[in-house]
């Protein structure tokens, strides 16, 4: 498999992962319930990738899990943002 097939791959089974996710957790990151917690979802989102962040430092290994939440997260803080373009970084 060449590097842009794998890159592919990776992006394709992340986007799987997280559509998946969402699909359990009822869409909570983007739309929390606000049962005890008054933040949007973009600040909600913007928690968890800090308390990840922190798991990360305080663990010792890095795990594939912590990869893929930390894409997750920051996949669905660019949903939020609206941030779905991104050919405008091209050069």
């Amino acid at each position: 498999m060449s590097s842009r097939e794998e890159i592919a791959a990776v992006f394709d089974s992340m986007r799987d992962l997280v559509l998946e996710k969402n699909k359990r957790y009822g869409d909570s990151a983007l739309r929390p319930r606000r049962c005890f917690s008054r933040l949007d979802g973009e600040q909600g989102i913007l928690v968890r990738l800090d308390d990840k962040l922190n798991r990360i430092e305080n663990a010792s290994e890095l795990r594939k899990n912590d990869i893929a939440d930390l894409i997750g997260y920051l996949s669905l803080l660019c949903v939020a943002r609206g941030w779905n373009d991104f050919s405008d970084l091209l050069d």
